[in-house]
C-alpha cells in the first residue's frame, strides 16, 4: 500500500510539473535571469508550493506519527555546514546551468530528448558517488 501511495504521488506531482512549466528548461532559466529577460511565471508556483508546504508540515507535525510509518524521520541538526552548503552550491549551478533540478528532470525524462537523459544519469551518478564518500 506504501508504494502505491508513493507512486501515486509521485505522479500527481510529475503532473504538477509539468502543468506549471517546470519541466521547460527555457522557462526555468528565464525565471532565473534576473537581470535579463526574467519570467516571472516560476515565482507564483514556488509561491504556491511553499504554501502548500507550510499548511502541510502544520498539520502532518501536529500527529504523533505518519499515516504510513512508524516514527517521522526528521533531520538530526539544524547546523548548517560546509556539506550543506556544498550540496546547494552544487544544486544551484546544476539547475542555472541546464534548466532542471531533480523532480522536473525525472519528468521530463517522458519527452524523451537526449540531453534531459544525459543530466539524470550525470544526477544519479553524483548521488551515488556522494553516498559511497559519506560513508567512507
Amino acid at each position: 500500500m506504501k508504494a502505491i501511495i508513493g507512486l501515486l504521488c509521485g505522479t500527481l506531482f510529475g503532473i504538477g510539473l509539468a502543468m506549471s512549466g517546470m519541466t521547460d528548461t527555457a522557462k526555468v532559466l528565464g525565471f532565473l535571469d534576473v537581470s535579463g529577460d526574467w519570467v516571472p511565471d516560476l515565482a507564483f508556483v514556488m509561491g504556491g508550493a511553499v504554501c502548500v508546504t507550510l499548511v502541510g508540515f502544520y498539520l502532518v507535525l501536529k500527529s504523533k506519527a505518519p499515516l504510513l510509518g512508524k516514527k517521522f524521520l526528521l533531520p538530526g541538526t539544524r547546523i548548517i555546514d560546509g556539506r550543506l552548503l556544498g550540496g546547494a552550491a552544487i544544486f544551484g549551478i546544476g539547475w542555472g546551468v541546464y534548466g532542471y533540478c531533480p523532480g522536473p528532470a525525472l519528468s521530463a525524462l517522458v519527452y524523451m530528448e537526449q540531453n534531459t537523459g544525459i543530466f539524470v544519469v550525470a544526477m544519479l551518478v553524483g548521488m551515488a558517488l556522494t553516498n559511497r564518500l559519506t560513508r567512507a
